[in-house]
């Protein structure tokens, strides 16, 4: 049977933390997913846009609405979509980009039942473009589109870290990485991988959440990797 993961991938991790496409990261997130799919897994992908548009600067900068820059968010999320989508395609992956925002020239719409047809078939879905909503972080795009789409677990792959450590690892030297904790400690002990939002409804609905490195993708079999968290 089939494995069902969707795995969020920040904006900066497709860039290596800069403003440019790094081609040396795409090729090892694309030879990943690969590796995923050679071991049965049905895969979706959630991408950050912080590479391309920061909203909360733009609306400290000048007279720009919340709602606003969060849809300039979006864009710049559809924009990530497309470029992966196209890099994927070139190296055999079949990959198709679904936006929560109508851009019926560039990429097909959020329709649940295609997405599951797509993933049937074996090819990679893009989900982009977040809940098509303001005031939605992209974390609370993973947890809301998996619980959705029936997936069995949200996979956040971190650029530079390998898991949920007890402080900040580049400052803190006694922080310590945790194997596994609940999302209501996560919540409690202010541990901040994700948007709280969407731990809290990862945690309501019994959904787990998996933190690993960026270079770990193709080894989620594996007992031991980054840190889960339950839901209780």
């Amino acid at each position: 049977m089939n494995k069902k993961i969707l795995i969020k991938l920040s904006g900066e991790a497709l860039s290596n933390g800069g403003s440019d496409y790094n081609t040396t990261v795409l090729e090892r997130i694309a030879n990943q997913i690969k590796k995923l799919q050679a071991d049965d897994y049905q895969i979706a992908l959630v991408l950050g846009g912080g590479n391309l548009f920061r909203g909360a600067e733009l609306v400290e900068k000048i007279a720009v609405k919340r709602p606003t820059a969060d849809y300039i968010g979006m864009l710049a999320i559809a924009q990530n979509g497309l470029v992966l989508r196209d890099y994927f395609e070139s190296l055999g992956i079949s990959t198709r980009v679904s936006s929560a925002i109508s851009m019926s020239q560039v990429c097909e719409p959020y329709i649940p039942k295609r997405v599951e047809r797509h993933l049937k078939k074996g090819r990679v879905v893009i989900l982009a473009a977040g809940l098509g909503q303001p005031y939605f972080s992209s974390d609370s795009t993973c947890v809301q589109r998996a619980l959705e789409l029936g997936f069995d677990m949200v996979v956040m792959a971190k650029n530079g870290v390998d898991g949920v450590y007890t402080g900040n690892p580049d400052t803190d030297p006694t922080a310590v990485k945790i194997d596994q904790i609940s999302a209501s400690k996560v919540l409690e002990q202010g541990l901040h991988f994700a948007d709280h939002a969407a731990v809290s409804l990862a945690r309501e609905n019994g959904l787990a959440l998996k933190v690993i490195g960026m270079d770990d993708i193709n080894r989620l079999g594996e007992e031991g990797l980054g840190t889960l968290v339950t839901a209780e």
